[in-house]
C-alpha cells in the first residue's frame, strides 16, 4: 500500500461532480491502515500554465481513460485539511461532469491506477450515506452542504 501525504504547499486542484440517479461519482479515501475512512469526487492537481477546465479533462482521461464535457461554472472551495497528522491546503475548482453516453453503465464500480501506481476504487455514494455517524466522510470538508445547497445538484 501507498503511504500518501498531503504536499508541504498550496495546490490549485480540479475536482468532478459526475452523477448517476441522484449518486455522485467519487474514490474511496484510506487510511494508512488501508481502513475505508471516505470518498472524493475524482480530479486533481492542475499543472502550471493550465487553465482549471484543461486540468479537469485531462484528469479524467489519466485516470479512466475518458474525456468528460464540464457542465456549467466551478464553484471554488478553500480545502485546509490533516491526514495522518500531516496539514494540506488546497483551493478547489468543483465543476460537475458530464461522461460519455454509455460510459461504465452497469458497472458499479471503476477500478484505476494513479501515477504512482495506487490501485483506486470509485463508485457511486448516495449524498444520505455520507458525513453520518458511523459512515464514509466526504472530502473536502464541507462539501456536502455545498452540493445539497438548491443551485448546485442534479442528476
Amino acid at each position: 500500500m501507498t503511504t500518501w501525504r498531503p504536499h508541504p504547499h498550496i495546490r490549485v486542484v480540479a475536482i468532478g461532480l459526475h452523477w448517476r440517479e441522484g449518486r455522485l461519482l467519487a474514490a474511496e479515501v484510506r487510511d494508512d491502515a488501508g481502513r475505508f475512512k471516505g470518498v472524493r469526487p475524482l480530479g486533481g492537481e492542475i499543472e502550471f500554465g493550465e487553465s482549471w477546465r484543461a486540468g479537469l479533462i485531462r484528469e479524467f482521461n489519466e485516470e479512466l481513460g475518458i474525456d468528460v464535457a464540464i457542465i456549467g461554472e466551478p464553484i471554488m472551495m478553500e480545502n485546509i485539511f490533516v491526514h495522518e497528522g500531516s496539514t494540506g491546503h488546497e483551493v478547489m475548482f468543483i465543476a460537475g461532469v458530464a461522461l460519455p453516453d454509455g460510459a461504465f453503465s452497469g458497472q458499479k464500480r471503476i477500478d484505476f491506477r494513479e501515477d504512482n501506481g495506487e490501485q483506486i476504487v470509485a463508485r457511486w455514494f448516495d449524498l444520505a450515506d455520507l458525513d453520518v455517524e458511523g459512515g464514509p466522510s466526504l472530502y473536502p470538508a464541507g462539501l456536502k452542504d455545498v452540493l445539497l445547497g438548491p443551485k448546485n445538484r442534479s442528476s
